[in-house]
């Protein structure tokens, strides 16, 4: 919740809290027979305070600080109408908590333990100044007053707690994904290809079962981005990552690495990822025809798992080593490490 949106947000809740909060003031004034001047103050702090608070922190050049201000009255006139009561029993704990259980939902560190300090002041003064009378005894028409405010207020802070953490469910998933995928190109992040590759690269070590890796370099990608500039180099790089995604098959896993840099992993042995290798290649010199005056083709380096206790860091150095030779055999190619694959004793 952005600061300035604080006194926003309260300012419904306030207003329907603070209304209800001296529904059961008023029953206990009445019971008690209150000079006018504690109705006065009871109708004031009820029906007229919560609107000179959102007055009051809207035209402030700090709203958030001005509001906090607010906060802090709002308990010192919770005090006073406890005294006021003579701190008649359920209606005062019932202004007590909820007043606090504001503060708390505020989200504002400390508050309500400064505000409870300020409560507890206010309501002293108020009392001393009155002449310090308690009556705790509650009646049923007291009673019966605090339940709009237990019921309607309490479900209504709820609901807007429920709204702020949906919200925020929200965008911890919107994070997640942006961790996910890379946000130019729609392919895995470096870090999440990685713990995927890795996790490709364990099965095939416990299980046998087939793995390559490639990794892609665009060929003289530097020229493209001062040839015909930045937007063109990334339509260039979005249109290599759609040719890989619609080349790979179904449990692969396709990452940028950085840069003009892309790394995929996929469940096929070394003679069908060649194959796979083709196929992209192929399909990136089509962008030719789809970005006029651009000419983009890509190296590719193959490698599959060289022993069973290969790590990733490994399996990768051994694609960069192809990769390496298919740049220096004149770039638009796909060339397979030539380490000799470790079979395992049986």
């Amino acid at each position: 919740m952005r600061k300035l949106d604080l006194y926003r947000r309260t300012y419904p809740l306030r207003t329907l809290g603070m209304g209800l909060a001296v529904l059961p003031v008023l029953v206990a004034l009445h019971e008690r027979h209150a000079e006018w001047p504690a109705w006065a103050w009871a109708v004031f702090c009820g029906y007229l305070w919560p609107h000179l608070a959102r007055l009051h922190a809207g035209r402030s050049r700090d709203p958030h600080q001005a509001e906090l201000t607010n906060f802090m009255i709002d308990s010192a006139m919770a005090g006073s109408l406890a005294a006021l009561m003579h701190f008649n029993l359920l209606p005062t704990v019932v202004l007590a908590t909820v007043a606090t259980a504001d503060k708390i939902n505020s989200g504002v560190r400390g508050l309500w333990s400064r505000a409870l300090a300020g409560m507890l002041a206010s309501a002293l003064a108020t009392a001393w100044i009155t002449g310090f009378h308690v009556d705790v005894v509650t009646g049923m028409p007291a009673l019966l007053a605090c339940l709009p405010l237990l019921i309607i207020h309490t479900l209504t802070v709820s609901a807007s707690s429920y709204r702020l953490i949906r919200k925020v469910q929200a965008q911890n998933l919107r994070l997640d994904e942006i961790s996910r995928h890379d946000t130019l190109t729609g392919l895995q992040t470096r870090r999440h290809w990685q713990e995927q590759a890795s996790a490709l690269l364990a099965d095939n070590a416990r299980n046998a079962m087939p793995a390559s890796l490639l990794l892609l370099d665009v060929d003289l990608f530097k020229s493209i981005n001062d040839d015909h500039g930045h937007a063109i180099g990334d339509d260039v790089l979005r249109g290599i990552a759609d040719a890989i995604r619609h080349a790979i098959p179904a449990g692969s896993h396709a990452g940028r690495l950085g840069g003009d840099e892309f790394a995929v992993a996929v469940p096929l042995p070394l003679s069908e990822t060649h194959v796979l290798a083709e196929h992209i290649r192929n399909r990136v010199q089509a962008l030719n025809h789809d970005i006029p005056g651009v000419r983009c083709s890509v190296s590719i380096g193959l490698a599959e798992p060289s022993s069973p206790d290969i790590d990733l860091r490994g399996w990768m150095e051994d694609a960069d080593r192809a990769l390496y030779r298919a740049k220096a055999a004149g770039r638009n190619l796909a060339q397979a490490s030539t380490r000799p694959v470790e079979i395992a004793a049986s």
